[in-house]
This record gives structure tokens, sequence and C-alpha cells, in this order.
């Protein structure tokens, strides 16, 4: 993909990400993009709103485009994230078989794909998938920044 066709569908990455933060969750969002460029999938995380551990952005998103389809493998499908995916998120991609992940900023302290793993690309995994990171990867972390400083300044 180009690099304006990875902006735009980051940009709308961004948005559900800006709508978590307004729901008071960590302002993570995902676009699930097929090979023909429609977005099959948006979601943002719901861990707060629905008490559940497991409501990452990518999670929610994996499942209703799998959902929709009617099956689990999402061979045809690129992942825009706003965050790199932690190893949760990072496990799901690969057993869903998707072919690219796309996201914004590093994740030093839980990032799975480059940070402190290699989930998705190692070798010895019966799937990877192609990455590409730092996409508005600045805009991306200022958002997770600023929602942070908004939490320690509430208290």
């Amino acid at each position: 993909m180009s690099d304006e066709v990875d902006e735009r569908f980051m940009r709308e990455a961004l948005v559900e990400a800006r709508v978590a933060a307004a729901r008071g969750e960590v302002p993570v969002g995902a676009v699930l993009v097929d090979a023909s460029g429609t977005v099959v999938a948006r979601a943002h995380n719901l861990r707060e709103t629905l008490e559940d551990p497991t409501a990452h952005a990518e999670l929610l998103a994996l499942r209703w485009c799998a959902m929709d389809r009617r099956s689990w493998r999402l061979s045809d499908v690129t992942v825009y994230v706003t965050l790199e995916p932690c190893p949760m998120c990072a496990g799901a991609l690969v057993n869903a078989r998707v072919a690219r992940v796309v996201w914004g900023c590093d994740d030093p302290k839980a990032g799975a794909v480059t940070s402190l793993f290699s989930i998705g690309v190692d070798p010895r995994l019966n799937h990877r998938f192609a990455i590409r990171s730092g996409v508005l990867g600045e805009e991306c972390a200022r958002e997770l920044k600023q929602f942070f400083r908004n939490l320690r300044e509430k208290k």
C-alpha cells in the first residue's frame, strides 16, 4: 500500500481512538480494510465500558469482521491500529491470518510486534504478517499522552 493510503486509514483509526477517549477509554482505535480498500470493521477500546480485559480495539474489530464474514480467516485484511499491538492482540492477528498490520506509535511497555516481542513476524510461527510502523506516529502518540495527562490532572 502507498503512504497516502496508509495515512488515510490510520486517520480512520484515529477517529476511533478519539471516540474511545471521549468515553473514558484508553484512546486506541483500529480499522480493518480488505484488499479492495473497503473498511470491513472498525472499533476502539472498550475495556472499561464492557468490563472486559480482552476488549481491545483490534480484538473487537477482528471479532466483528469474522462474524460478518462467517470466517475466522481474514487473509486479505490489513489492520490499522493507532498503537503497536500487545501480546494478546498480536497473537489474535496471527491466528486470524491477517495479511498486514500497520500501527501508529510503538509501545515500549507492551508492544509485541517489534518493541518487546516479534509476534507476527517470527519465522517459527505458522503465520506471519507484513508490518509497517510509525504511520502518523506522532499524532497517535499525542492522543495517548493527552489522555493520560488529563487523567493525572483529574486526580
